[in-house]
């Protein structure tokens, strides 16, 4: 197992990514001590036992993740992309604390045997990161150099086959794989990609050990999570939590104490599910403490609708943006999902009619497991949530009426459906 730093105290509970005082190099190395180096057979067994999944959405555990990575010559990415409209972390975790990033990148680039070690991040934030970056070369600390990528401003641009099409020069869409990436990604060559955030646990295991990563939140995935809360709540941004935290703790820490005030959550951002606020009571932020919701942290998005809100309405612009942002490469993509948007869009302002839930409920089915990445599965998995949770909002739609803010604010136009949603 891997010991802990002899030289530094541990970060405390809670605040471990965001723990450091500062984004400069200097500041990191007081906090957190030097990277030290471990055979690759112990980061493996390490991160096995700290029981680490991605934080990227997927949760994978990124032990065997890294162990899939087989053959010579592998590549090593660090996806930052953050496509989701809801979520701010990976941006201020790479703005606030970028150096446990890039020592995260190190600790896998030596593990696999990595020649190649990218981080691929968007434009806005490229500034700090280069930086940050600039900062290691000039000290000498990196056995690596990392090459910056720039994303693309799109939702799909940080899917993983998306980003070793980026890096081969080509656009930021995803693609078919027949193959794993961890066996051949970039160029033909085994890849591992782990988002920024895990990457940063991976740096701080790589100090404190397995044991110390486990000494907080939930038994089955352990550890601290960063989420974005936005929505209806007074204080919106980014938090790092114990895994666990109820639910009701976490919106409480946004301003939201009294849960009759909001009408549902949305947990995993636009991929996500719907989740009642009837339901959020015995709710925890975990795989196993979400599973009884039919959900998961996903990115670790925390979106908070108001009672006075149509649910069916937002999950109308929430349609109609993911059908914009398709990689329009298969059929559930280039004409699944612009139907479905037009019917979630009726749904929300027309009259409802049996004849059109069947409908909706056809396409659902027509589109779900048929695309060539998971963009379209992500959109019908939300759909299939709001059915659920706004079933009270299609009977009253079906009577014609609807007392939502956002049914009675909408514009007076109906040429087509709305093409943005409220996320602040």
């Amino acid at each position: 197992m891997i010991a802990h730093s002899p030289l530094h105290t541990n970060p405390p509970g809670a605040q471990r990514l965001f723990a450091g005082r500062g984004p400069g190099l200097t500041e990191h190395h007081t906090r957190f001590g030097a990277l030290p180096t471990h055979p690759a057979e112990q980061v493996v067994a390490s991160l096995h036992a700290a029981g680490l999944t991605g934080r990227g959405g997927a949760g994978f555990p990124t032990g065997r993740k890294i162990d899939s990575v087989t053959g010579g010559g592998a590549v090593v990415i660090g996806n930052g992309a953050e496509g989701e409209p809801l979520s701010q972390k990976d941006a201020m975790l790479l703005t606030r604390a970028p150096h446990l990033v890039v020592d995260g990148l190190q600790v896998c680039a030596s593990t696999v045997g990595a020649d190649r070690v990218y981080l691929y991040v968007p434009e806005r934030i490229s500034p700090a990161v280069r930086k940050a970056l600039d900062e290691r070369v000039a000290a000498g600390v990196d056995p690596r150099r990392v090459t910056l990528v720039e994303a693309s401003d799109t939702f799909v641009a940080g899917e993983e086959s998306a980003v070793v099409r980026r890096l081969e020069g080509g656009p930021a869409l995803p693609r078919d794989r027949t193959v794993p990436t961890s066996i051949s990604g970039v160029r033909g060559r085994p890849t591992l990609v782990n988002n920024v955030e895990t990457l940063a646990h991976v740096a701080l295991i790589a100090r404190y050990g397995p044991q110390w990563f486990r000494s907080v939140g939930d038994p089955e995935d352990p550890g601290t999570v960063l989420i974005t809360l936005s929505g209806a709540v007074s204080r919106r941004g980014v938090m790092e939590l114990p895994t666990g935290t109820p639910l009701a703790d976490v919106l409480a820490a946004g301003g939201l104490t009294d849960l009759r005030t909001a009408r549902a959550v949305l947990t995993g951002g636009y991929h996500g599910s719907w989740i009642p606020a009837a339901n959020l009571t015995d709710a925890r932020l975990s795989r196993a403490g979400l599973r009884a919701c039919g959900a998961t942290p996903g990115a670790g998005i925390i979106h908070v609708l108001a009672a006075d809100q149509c649910g069916l309405a937002h999950t109308a612009g929430i349609v109609a943006y993911l059908a914009d942002h398709g990689a329009r490469q298969c059929g559930p993509c280039r004409n699944g999902l612009p139907r479905l948007a037009e019917l979630c869009d009726e749904l929300a302002y027309g009259r409802v009619d049996d004849g059109q839930i069947r409908e909706l409920h056809r396409m659902l089915g027509l589109v779900d497991g048929r695309g060539a990445c998971r963009h379209p599965d992500g959109t019908i998995r939300m759909v299939r949530s709001a059915l659920n949770a706004f079933a009270d909002d299609i009977a009253h739609h079906r009577a014609g009426r609807c007392s939502a803010a956002l049914v009675t604010a909408r514009s007076a136009d109906r040429r087509g459906p709305r093409r943005a949603v409220e996320i602040a």
